[in-house]
């Protein structure tokens, strides 16, 4: 076949999945009205999986999980907005990696709200100016966000679901050549993940040569208005400013990886059949030998994996607190689970129970 013939073949293909998407997205508005002479809740991560997973399965042709992932995770993003579209507040700025993790669940239709920090976020789901919010809560290479669990103790917001997306920087400018950049920006921590390509490229610079601003987002607007300048930024930010990327994955590992918590009120998942569950603990005598010893036990005794421990101060009064974030797998109906949520129904916050995508 002539490359023509093919193209006109892609057409025809591209029309055919034009009217079946079309299609899809009647039966989507039909949903929308339905659910909403119900107040049924939107957003269904267990449902999305689901759908996911039996696509996988029964694909025989060159698209693997992750492509289908992609495909689809954008058309159940329109499909939202159809039923119902609702606001995504998300930590700022625009372009950040918290706005990439976003758009990777709610697609580029939405409506988004970008805060200057994570307690805004908080307080935009929590008074309902926003439907959800997603917060950073830790990185593989950095460790937790200790401000991300504070609020989750402080308040009564629920995790609706994890994401979790790999890091990768970009290079991004609009000069010619290498040797017409006069100046990098970039946020210290992107600088510091980018040592390698930054002193194989650029070795001969003085620390002025490397400006430090106050995100990634920012370094690529500043790269954008001065053309004899560069960003080292996320692919969302320099797509945001426009600015031509050069090079891509310029990180120093390419196991870094961040994850994300969408948070929302009063919402709780169905069960997935692969689900994570994260809670508060604050145990009673925990200044007694033994006491988180037994608690975990306790874990073990009825079969459940944790997965996660975090202690954080429990600020009150003058001696030496502590609670616990942990997270383990399982459901939080599930039999084993309750057995031990109902021993310790005064000492536990349930904070959610998600689809597990780690």
């Amino acid at each position: 076949m002539t490359l023509e013939e093919l193209r006109q073949q892609i057409d025809e293909l591209d029309n055919q999945m034009l009217d079946i998407l079309n299609k899809r997205m009647e039966v989507v508005k039909y949903v929308g009205e339905l659910k909403k002479t119900t107040q049924t809740v939107i957003y269904r991560p267990e449902r999305e999986k689901q759908i996911i997973d039996r696509l996988a399965a029964m694909s025989q042709g060159l698209l693997n999980r992750p492509a289908i992932e992609a495909i689809y995770l954008e058309i159940f993003a329109v499909s939202r907005n159809l039923e119902l579209p609702e606001r995504i507040a998300y930590l700022g700025p625009e372009g950040s990696f918290t706005h990439q993790a976003a758009e990777s669940r709610f697609g580029a239709m939405s409506d988004y709200l970008a805060l200057p920090s994570i307690r805004s976020v908080f307080e935009s789901v929590d008074t309902g100016r926003a439907r959800f919010g997603i917060v950073p809560i830790e990185n593989n290479l950095e460790g937790i966000v200790k401000e991300t669990i504070d609020l989750l103790n402080e308040t009564d917001l629920k995790i609706v679901s994890e994401i979790i997306i790999p890091v990768h920087f970009t290079f991004a400018t609009k000069a010619e050549k290498l040797s017409d950049i006069k100046k990098i920006y970039s946020k210290d921590i992107a600088f510091g993940q980018c040592e390698n390509f930054l002193h194989e490229y650029f070795s001969n610079k003085d620390e002025e040569f490397f400006a430090q601003v106050d995100s990634t987002s920012k370094a690529a607007k500043l790269a954008a208005q001065q053309p004899d300048t560069a960003a080292v930024c996320s692919h969302i930010a320099a797509k945001l400013f426009d600015v031509p990327i050069l090079f891509e994955n310029i990180q120093d590992s390419s196991q870094n990886r961040t994850r994300f918590f969408i948070i929302g009120k009063d919402f709780v998942n169905q069960r997935s059949g692969n689900d994570k569950t994260t809670i508060i603990a604050k145990l009673p005598e925990d200044g007694k030998p033994g006491t988180l010893v037994r608690f975990l036990q306790e874990f073990e005794s009825q079969g459940i994996n944790l997965v996660k421990i975090e202690s954080r101060p429990a600020k009150e009064g003058d001696s030496f607190h502590f609670w616990f974030l942990m997270e383990f797998d399982g459901y939080f109906l599930d039999e084993n689970v309750q057995n031990i949520m109902q021993k310790h129904v005064s000492d536990i916050k349930w904070l959610g129970s998600y689809v597990k995508m780690m």
